[in-house]
This record gives structure tokens, C-alpha cells and sequence, in this order.
């Protein structure tokens, strides 16, 4: 009871050093206040629903409670258009007591220009004080939609129908290019905006007093108007600019505090966020204003700003959903020692708060439908990475912090009065080199166990040269051995096995199964067997073993990342009763084999099917993880990920067989433990198939990003969880628990996680294509040999080479891209560079796998031609 407490007091104090993190990270920022009346602003009456092409305009009455909201806050408002409603501006601002600057907007549509500036004539000849100003055009130079001349035309017109003064608005380097066109004004209408041209939001107020003394000092008798001058509070990094909150608010109390002190006359862009804009501008144009789009102020001009108001609500949801988390993850978990259930939360609130802290970012911009079911989806990936991320890190913490428990099995020394029940050994074979099966058989002929028969099922080998020997070697070992070839057999092993089944003995109580390449030790059945006087226990497995590790770097690379499995993943499932059978060195109750029904010939991991089958009928399991048989690992990359490539999708059609029995039941086949064991064994593939959904991604986004910088959007902050973050935590993962529980060096550990790497794509597609398909997959055997070994090994892994040079090329035109030289930039790179690792990685291990050999002969045929040696010594 006590330590209860304590977990739960460590667990809830994890809770609240998140909730801290979060106050910190939206500490108050303190910042030179703002307390006058600010000089303008520029209006325009969109709403957020609003777009520029509809029809529908906001209302006289929209209009008026706009300019309601500020008065008392500005003096004057600045519009860009007197069409649609837009020409009774002024006299609704004049109620307000608010002054005017009245704009035509003027573009490549002469005939939508003469209707603006003939109204732009009639507004100003009203007799209404409040304009102060009359402006024709806007940007009109910098998008060159007309020559100057023809501006400088609309200008003439309209100075000639009013007293008022006039001007057109450009950027401050137009002007600086145009000098024509200031004889043409009665004052210069500037546009300084640091944001555009790429300058840090320090550096910002210092560019826009700069930029202004320069065309002051180029124009020094006219008068300057900054018409357009701000900062966004949120889209895309602009170069060195970067869009926020708090950048907006320095930016604006600093300006408008010096524009003060200096008397400059200017209009802060804009009154109110404008979402269609994201159209034009990119993402950044929607929030320029300092109200958002739903008349709301951002934030106080006259105090603290904090960056996100409502912080304390998304932190709140991510304490619950963790606490939620830790609560399904943690409440079977009695035997973890309390620094295992620390590390565990703290992952867990890690993980909900990177969720949260995405969804909170997506909440608080402008979404449209397709915004909507991108960001669904994002944050949909983002979950999934978390589950498998928390999956990984109770691993850990179960594997370095677990009490031992009574189902830690050791091998058995059988008693003397122990009644040997009779083991069926069944070895399938298909197309083996007769030398290797002959190892295998003579192997057996020494295990010492007294009541066992060994049935070789040769299964569809067509060369009568391959499998006669071996027939011959069964009859040579005795009647212990039987061999059976079995013609157009269907069903594959399987078949083959099942048909064992049939042939096997009648009072055989157990069978047994090993591979056709395994030197069997000869105490494996004395050892195992006696666990199966429990009757509940309905299949025995060892781990698999391997003899050939010192042929050459990559076999043993191979050797240890299979050797993570058996020393890790079994033994602690095995704590559970959650094992994998596979198929080699197992056993099974004949009887409990029976009763589920022989081996699915449907399914290409049909060890692992019949494991499950035993599980769902309430059979138990053990797992000893001393090796009592070795084999051989695949020659080359291509065997290496063909049989990975089963695996993943025996596994996928598993889960299509068996998922109803993994949710909630009234009358559950599976203990719950089981059905996390197996659904945390299968998550890490569906993580390697959601790795390369993102890596495509990534792609597609990049060439969108290449082909439109502007109106482009990187969304860095919702790939990092599922990309940066799995992946780095896959690597410290495997290099801590391989240094725990595996017997090898660091080095080897680094090959290990190397090999494993390098089959993330293969991983990825068997996942993917065991979910969609139905059929056995083909195993393609790669072509080119012939060529020699390099070209046949890259050409195994081409499409790995494929996304390799995309995602370099992608890589080198992000950082040549200077829209993107920025943090945003420069993120977006490393989560492409974390993508092309295990790309790398396949490169790598063919390359590794190609290099020369440690002892220039395979293991199996150095040991053959022993073997024949000693036969012949034998005849002579």
C-alpha cells in the first residue's frame, strides 16, 4: 500500500513539473507599453469566412461596429477600395470621429480601375473633414500590372477633381527607383514591412527608421506617410523573420513608442486579420492584424504579453490525457520498480504535451476544409507515434527496472522416475543443398532423448539430385528417420508439416520442429520436455541460434540484431505468457495442436498463427532462452530481407485473421496482457509503414515548397514527434536495452542497429502490402547476378536508392532555397536527413554485405567438405 502511494505521488509530481514547463515556456513577456492613441490603421471589412472572388461583402452595419471597436483606439483608418460597399467608409468612420485615407485600388482590369477611380473622385468631393488623404493604387509598380506611365495618368485624373492631397502607395525601394513619379504626388506613400524582406524581428524597427531616413534623405521636400508597417503574428518564417505573437507585440510597442518620439505619420498594417489572404501571401498574410478575425485583440498594448493566453487549458488536457495514458499503460504492471514507472511518465507527459502543443497550434490559426483534414490527419500520425514511442518506453523501463518473476524458465534436468513421452521431430525441407540437411540429420541422430522419431518432409523439390541423398541419409541413420518427397504438394510448409502431422506416430504426445539448416545440442529434449507434465503448457520454444556469425561483418551485424529479439522481446514477453512461437526449436502438445486445428496453410507465418491459436484457447507457453540449435543466416541483403519481408507480412495477415479477438469481449480469449504483447510486437512495423507515409510526404511537400515558396507551408512542428523524435529514440532504445540484456560490444550493437535500419523499408512495405493484399507474396529472387555482386546489391535495394536521391536532392534545394534560410528552414532539412538514414543504412549493409568475407568459405560448405573428407578417409 505504502509504495502505491509513493508511485502515485511521483507520478502526480512528474504531472505538475509538465504543467510548469508549460507556465514557463508561456512566461509573460514584458515589454515597453503602449499607452496613446495609435496614429492608423489599414481597414479592410472581410470576415473570416470571406473570401476575395465571393460575392458576398460584409454590411453597413459589419462596417460600423468595426470602426465602433476602434474608436478611441486610432485616429485614422486607411482602405485600399471604394467599390462594394467600401466607398461609405468614411462617412460610417467620421461617426466614430475616426479620419480617412480613401484608396482606389488600381490593377490590370482598366475597366475595374476607371469605376474605382471615378468613385475615388466622387468620395473625395464629399464634404466630409475626416478625409484627410486620397490614394491611387497599391503596390502597383511592384506587381507591374501597369506601365508607370499610365499610373502616373490615374493619379493627374484624380488630383485634378479634388482638393485633397494625393498619392499612390509603393514600397520604399520603388520609390527609391521611381523619382519621376514623385513630381507627380503631393506626398510619399511608403510601405516598410521588415517581415517581407526577411529581417529578424530584433533587427526590425532599426531596418524600418533606416529605410524611412534613406528616402527622406533622397526626397527631402516632400512629406512621408508610412502607409503600410507591422509584423504577423503567425504563418511561415519569412527568410530571418519569423512570425509570432510575441515578435508582433515587440515589434509594434517598439515602433510605435519611436514613430512617437520622431513624429511620423503612419498606419500600422492592418485593423484586423484577413485569412483570405493566405491565398495571395502565403500563410503569414492571414495575420497581420492586431485584432484577429474575430474582432478579439490579440493581446494588450499597455501589459504583459503572453504568447498563448489559454495555455493553461491545453495544459491541463495534456496532464489528463497523460495521467489517462499512464493509467492504461501502467495498472498491469506490479512488477516494475518505481524508476521504471517514473520514466515511464515522464515519456508519457512528453508525449501528450507534443500533441497538445500541436493541436493548440492548429487551433489557434485559420483552417479551411483541406487545412482541416491535413491537420486531422497530422495530429491523427502524431498519436500513433506517441503509442508506439510509450510502447518502446515501458520496454525499456520493464527491461531495466522489472522485478523478477516466477516465469523465468530454466532449462530442466529430468527426474530419474520421468516418463520420456515420445516427440515427433518434424523437418521440412524444399530445394536444400543435401551436404547442409545431412549436418542437420546426423545432428539428431546424437540427441539423447529415448522415445523420439524424426520425419523429414520434403516438400516440391523437382532435382530427384537434391533430394535422394537426403533419402538416402535417412535410411542410412535407421528407423528412428523417416523420409517422405512429396509431389505438387499444396500449402507450402505447412502442407508439408501438416502432412507429418498425419503420418506421425500415434503415440506421439509432442512435436517437435526445427529448420532444415539447425545442428540441434543433444540435451534439447531432455531439457525442454518436462515442462509439458504441466498440462496447461500447449508449446515449448528456444531461442533461434545461429553458427555462421564470423564468416563475415555483415552476418554478424545480422547475428546481433536477430539476437536482440531473443534476449529482449521473448524474455520479456515471456514474463507476460505472450511469446512468439517461430516456427524452429519449438514444440507443441499433439493434442493441443489437434484441438486448434494443425498448422494454416493460408497464412506464410504459420508458426507464429498456431502460437496465437494456442494463446486464444487458453493454453500456456515457455520460453528458455539457453540455445540448444544453431542454423545459418541468410548470404546475402537480398535472403536478409526476403525472410524479414515474411515476417512483416505473415504478421499483417495475422492481424487480419485474429484482430476480433483483440477487442473488448465478454468472454475474452486473450489475457490483456497477450493482447498488448502481440499489438507492442507488431506497432514498431506500422511505425517503420507510417515512417515512410511521412518520408513521402515529405517529398510531395517539398517539391509544393520548391515550386511556391510564398504560398507554401512547412509544417516542421507536426513531423518532428513521428520523425526526429521516434527515430531518435529507436536508436537509444535498441543501444541501452542491447547493452542490459545482450552478451556484445558496443560496436556490435551499432552494427545490429545499423542492419536493422537498413530494413525499414522492406518493413514498411511488407506492412503496407500485408494489409491491402490478400495472396502470399511473391518472393523475387534479385536478377543481375551475373553482373557481379555490387550491381546485384543495389539493384536489390533500387527503390531504397530511389527515395535516397530524392530525399538528397530535396535536402540540397531546401538549403539553396533563401525563402527557407531560416530555424523553420533549417528544421525541415534535419527531418528530411533523419528520413535518408535508413536509406543510408540499406546502402551501407549491401555494401558491408558485398565486402570480403572474413574467412573466404561459407560455414556450411567448409563443414561439408569436412564431412567428406572424413568419408573418404572412412573407404579408405
Amino acid at each position: 500500500m505504502k509504495t502505491k502511494i509513493v508511485t502515485v505521488i511521483a507520478l502526480a509530481l512528474i504531472v505538475f513539473i509538465n504543467f510548469s514547463i508549460w507556465s514557463y515556456v508561456n512566461n509573460p513577456l514584458q515589454l515597453q507599453p503602449w499607452t496613446k492613441t495609435t496614429m492608423g490603421v489599414t481597414y479592410d471589412p472581410h470576415r473570416k469566412q470571406d473570401t476575395q472572388t465571393s460575392d458576398s461583402f460584409p454590411s453597413e452595419a459589419d462596417i460600423d461596429h468595426d470602426l465602433s471597436l476602434l474608436a478611441n483606439k486610432v485616429h485614422a483608418v486607411r482602405t485600399y477600395s471604394v467599390l462594394k460597399g467600401l466607398d461609405k467608409i468614411p462617412e460610417l468612420a467620421a461617426k466614430h470621429n475616426l479620419n480617412t485615407t480613401v484608396g482606389a485600388w488600381i490593377d490590370g482590369n482598366l475597366e475595374k480601375n476607371r469605376q474605382e477611380i471615378e468613385t475615388l473622385i466622387n468620395v473625395s468631393k464629399q464634404d466630409n473633414p475626416n478625409i484627410v488623404r486620397v490614394m491611387v493604387g497599391n503596390e502597383v509598380l511592384l506587381r507591374a500590372e501597369i506601365p508607370p506611365e499610365q499610373l502616373v495618368e490615374y493619379i493627374r485624373e484624380v488630383k485634378k477633381n479634388t482638393w485633397r492631397p494625393v498619392s499612390t502607395s509603393e514600397t520604399w525601394a520603388e520609390w527609391m527607383k521611381h523619382p519621376e513619379l514623385v513630381n507627380e504626388v503631393d506626398f510619399i506613400a511608403v510601405h516598410i514591412l521588415p517581415y517581407w524582406e526577411g529581417i529578424a524581428a530584433e533587427d526590425a524597427v532599426d531596418y524600418v527608421f533606416d529605410r524611412y531616413h534613406a528616402v527622406q534623405k533622397a526626397y527631402p521636400n516632400k512629406p512621408i506617410v508610412i502607409t503600410e508597417v507591422g509584423w504577423p503574428s503567425d504563418g511561415q518564417p519569412f527568410k530571418h523573420a519569423t512570425a509570432s505573437i510575441s515578435n508582433q507585440a515587440k515589434f509594434l510597442r517598439e515602433f510605435l513608442n519611436r514613430a512617437d518620439a520622431e513624429k511620423v505619420t503612419y498606419y500600422i498594417v492592418e485593423a484586423f486579420d484577413q485569412p483570405w489572404k493566405m491565398s495571395i501571401e502565403g500563410s503569414a498574410g492571414a495575420y497581420w492584424g492586431i485584432f484577429n478575425a474575430d474582432r478579439q485583440p490579440k493581446y494588450p498594448m499597455d501589459a504583459d504579453v503572453i504568447a498563448m493566453p489559454n495555455w493553461e487549458h491545453w495544459a491541463t488536457g495534456a496532464a489528463i490525457f497523460s495521467v489517462v495514458l499512464m493509467a492504461l499503460f501502467l495498472f498491469t504492471r506490479s512488477s516494475m520498480k518505481l524508476p521504471g514507472l517514473l520514466f515511464f511518465g515522464l515519456i508519457a507527459n512528453l508525449a501528450a504535451s507534443t500533441i497538445f502543443w500541436s493541436v493548440s497550434i492548429g487551433a489557434q490559426q485559420y483552417q479551411t476544409n483541406i487545412t482541416i483534414v491535413f491537420w486531422g490527419i497530422l495530429v491523427l500520425m502524431q498519436v500513433m507515434a506517441a503509442v508506439i514511442l510509450l510502447i518502446e518506453s515501458l520496454e525499456i523501463a520493464e527491461v531495466i527496472w522489472h522485478r523478477k518473476t516466477a516465469r523465468t524458465f530454466q532449462p530442466l534436468t529430468p527426474s530419474p522416475d520421468f516418463k520420456y513421452p515420445k516427440v515427433s521431430l518434424h523437418l521440412p525441407i524444399h530445394n536444400e543443398p543435401p551436404e547442409m540437411v545431412r549436418m542437420t540429420l546426423e545432428a539428431l541422430d546424437k540427441v539423447d532423448y529415448p522415445n523420439l522419431e524424426v520425419l523429414v518432409m520434403d516438400n516440391n523439390t523437382k532435382d530427384p539430385a537434391v533430394w535422394e541423398p537426403v533419402k538416402a541419409d535417412c535410411e542410412r541413420l535407421g528407423s528412428r528417420f523417416r523420409f517422405f518427397h512429396l509431389e505438387n504438394w499444396p500449402g507450402f510448409k505447412a502442407g508439408a508439416i501438416n502432412h507429418a502431422l498425419d503420418q506421425t506416430a500415434p503415440d506421439a504426445e509432442i512435436i517437435a520442429i526445427i529448420d532444415s539448416d539447425y545442428i540441434l545440442s543433444p540435451d534439447w529434449l531432455n531439457c525442454m520436455v518436462p515442462y509439458f507434465d504441466n498440462e496447461n503448457v500447449g508449446f515449448i520454444q528456444s531461442p533461434q541460434d545461429y553458427r555462421d556469425r564470423d564468416q563475415s561483418a555483415f552476418k554478424s551485424f545480422c547475428y546481433w540484431e536477430y539476437a536482440g529479439f531473443f534476449n529482449i522481446g521473448m524474455v520479456q514477453r515471456n514474463e507476460y505468457n505472450a511469446i512468439i512461437q517461430h516456427g524452429t526449436m519449438t514444440m507443441i502438445r499433439k493434442s493441443a495442436l489437434l484441438e486448434v486445428g494443425k498448422w494454416s496453410e493460408w497464412c506464410i507465418c504459420e508458426d507464429s498463427e498456431l502460437g496465437l491459436r494456442l494463446y486464444e484457447a487458453g493454453y500456456d507457453s515457455v520460453y528458455v532462452k539457453d540455445s540448444f540449435g544453431r542454423g545459418v543466416m541468410p548470404d546475402t541483403m537480398s535472403g536478409y530481407m526476403t525472410q524479414r519481408y515474411r515476417w512483416v507480412y505473415g504478421a499483417m495477415q495475422i492481424i487480419k485473421a485474429h484482430w476480433r479477438n483483440f477487442l473488448p469481449s465478454k468472454e475474452p480469449k486473450l489475457t490483456p496482457a497477450q493482447k498488448y504483447y502481440f499489438i507492442a510486437g507488431w506497432l514498431p512495423w506500422f511505425s517503420d509503414a507510417l515512417a515512410l507515409v511521412f518520408t513521402i510526404t515529405s517529398l510531395i511537400l517539398t517539391a509544393v515548397i520548391l515550386y511556391d515558396p510564398i504560398h507554401s507551408e512547412l509544417p516542421a512542428n507536426a513531423f518532428l514527434l513521428p520523425t526526429v523524435g521516434i527515430f531518435s529514440f529507436k536508436i537509444i532504445r535498441g543501444l541501452w536495452l542491447y547493452q542490459a540484456r545482450v552478451p556484445c560490444s558496443v560496436w556490435q550493437s551499432l552494427g545490429a542497429s545499423l542492419s536493422g535500419l537498413s530494413l525499414t523499408h522492406t518493413v514498411a512495405k511488407g506492412t503496407i502490402q500485408g494489409l491491402f493484399t490478400s495472396g502470399k507474396p511473391f518472393m523475387r529472387t534479385p536478377k543481375f547476378e551475373q553482373h557481379g555482386a555490387l550491381l546485384a546489391g543495389l539493384f536489390t535495394i533500387r527503390q531504397e536508392l530511389l527515395l535516397l536521391t530524392l530525399l538528397s536532392v530535396a535536402i540540397g534545394m531546401m538549403a539553396s532555397l533563401e525563402h527557407f534560410d531560416n530555424f523553420s528552414g533549417r528544421l525541415w532539412i534535419a527531418i528530411l536527413s533523419v528520413q535518408a538514414v535508413p536509406y543510408v543504412a540499406a546502402l551501407l549493409t549491401v555494401l558491408i554485405s558485398i565486402a570480403p568475407d572474413y574467412k573466404t568459405e561459407p560455414a556450411v560448405k567448409k563443414s561439408a567438405a569436412k564431412a567428406k573428407s572424413k568419408s573418404k578417409k572412412k573407404k579408405k
